[in-house]
């Protein structure tokens, strides 16, 4: 991130991403909630990488540095707020659950700006209130993959970014990097506020999302991500996400999630 804009508004609007497309990175002066209708959305900032498919939302407060990736063909879904109001009373980013309701009530907001002029009729601020109210119980989620800052701990990163479904146990990968595996998994917890186990499970689905984005098979994103089955890997990611990763797939989606046009 070393160029970065300011933009003082965060926008409130719908857009489509082309699967691979990213915007730059950037900062607003108000909170901003971000939404992936339809495909995978990363979100990174200075301290970590934020995944989000279509059942989650991301919460970036003001002032924050961070830059989209697009894993799929992504229905963008932004809602810009105040530096004032802050319904989380969050001042790090956060992964959101998106329930069937939250996911009208965004899609309906963000649609409702795209498509005509700000007013402040009486409907638009009813449908903002029962949104930010939504926001105010909606569940934080731990879709999230830290960035290290100790070297030790970025070469075990490296490498299991490079071949998620690398098995070898942390003191084989300490004998790699030259540090004992009661070093790092202190550097885990210390640095990453995670077990190792913990982070190559994140690091993991999050790779797993991206590949279901591109419609790879669901056995076949099992083996390259390091599940020994597909059935162990599905029973992972259910109890992750609440469904199974079919739904995650773009031929299970609608296409009515953000209209074109």
């Amino acid at each position: 991130m070393k160029e970065i804009r300011h933009e003082p508004v965060a926008p409130t609007r719908t857009q489509w991403l082309a699967s691979g497309a990213a915007i730059d990175a950037h900062r607003h002066d108000d909170h901003q909630i971000v939404y992936a209708g339809r495909g995978v959305l990363a979100v990174t900032t200075t301290t970590g990488l934020w995944i989000a498919p279509a059942t989650r939302a991301i919460w970036v407060p003001a002032g924050t540095v961070h830059a989209h990736q697009a894993h799929g063909e992504l229905a963008l879904h932004l809602v810009g707020l105040p530096a004032s109001e802050n319904p989380l009373n969050l001042a790090e980013p956060a992964v959101l659950t998106v329930g069937p309701l939250l996911r009208e009530l965004i899609l309906a907001h963000t649609h409702a700006h795209t498509h005509a002029p700000p007013d402040d009729s009486p409907e638009r601020a009813r449908l903002r209130a029962v949104l930010l109210d939504q926001l105010r119980v909606s569940p934080q989620q731990p879709v999230h993959l830290p960035t290290p800052s100790s070297p030790q701990l970025k070469a075990v990163c490296e490498i299991l970014r490079a071949n998620p479904a690398d098995s070898r146990t942390l003191p084989a990968l300490g004998r790699e990097v030259g540090a004992s595996d009661r070093t790092l998994s202190r550097l885990f917890k210390a640095d990453l506020g995670m077990t190792f186990p913990q982070w190559r499970t994140q690091l993991r689905l999050y790779r797993a999302l991206v590949l279901l984005a591109e419609d790879t098979p669901v056995t076949t994103v099992a083996h390259r991500c390091g599940w020994s089955s597909a059935s162990a890997f599905i029973d992972v990611f259910r109890r992750s996400f609440g469904h199974t990763p079919g739904a995650h797939q773009p031929r299970s989606q609608s296409v009515s999630a953000c209209p074109k046009g």
